[in-house]
């Protein structure tokens, strides 16, 4: 069942792009589904699932990783801020510290056998930002691993039949945000279905909500 084709969602967007004042930033793109006949605490409603968009979403995402020995050493050749066993159990009841790494990172990619340690030291931090640590195979490419998440988004309901998320920003080609937009419909119908999506709105930051017909 084909939900929306991209030529409404791409008059959709430039709608979106035209309304509203013009801010001094540069506004993301964000994407709301709104559900129908799904009880969100049921395991149906429980949708979360990170979505790797064709497209990248935006401005870099940052990418922080836990690990130790060769994945430690190349992610640190890739770049990327890194945090050992060590570094996390000094971080054990320093609430501040925990604090800064989740308004750091976008993403924290955690070597699996590490779970244990960045959750109990990471999560009372990253939860209330939407955020959670990921695991990752010891035997990852882990810069490959990192270049993916900067095209990722969190596809999830909270509190509310319906899911928002970011699908690009004001200064992407359209055609890029339609196929971003493709991408996380796709996710989702083959999560519930498509009879369960009530419809979609695409909106900037600070711009005027844009309905767009589903069907």
């Amino acid at each position: 069942m084909s939900l929306v084709n991209d030529e409404m969602l791409k008059a959709s967007i430039e709608k979106a792009l035209r309304l509203g004042k013009k801010r001094n930033f540069k506004e993301s793109i964000d994407l709301v589904i709104v559900l129908k006949d799904v009880n969100i605490r049921s395991p149906e409603g429980r949708i979360r699932e990170i979505v790797v968009l064709p497209r990248k979403p935006g401005k870099d995402a940052k990418i922080c990783i836990v690990a130790d020995g060769d994945m430690a050493l190349k992610a640190k050749e890739a770049d990327l801020t890194v945090y050992t066993r060590t570094d996390l159990q000094a971080m054990r009841g320093d609430k501040k510290a925990a604090r800064k790494v989740a308004e750091t990172c976008d993403w924290v990619l955690v070597r699996a056998d590490l779970m244990g340690l960045a959750g109990g030291t990471l999560g009372p931090a990253l939860g209330p930002r939407g955020k959670a640590p990921v695991p990752v195979p010891p035997n990852a490419d882990i810069a490959q691993v990192a270049e993916r998440y900067k095209h990722a988004v969190w596809v999830r309901v909270r509190n509310q039949p319906q899911i928002m998320c970011r699908v690009g920003t004001q200064d992407m080609k359209v055609e890029d945000i339609v196929e971003n937009i493709k991408a996380v419909l796709n996710a989702v119908t083959n999560r519930i279905g498509a009879q369960k999506i009530d419809k979609l709105v695409i909106k900037r930051t600070m711009g005027v909500p844009v309905e767009v017909s589903v069907g």
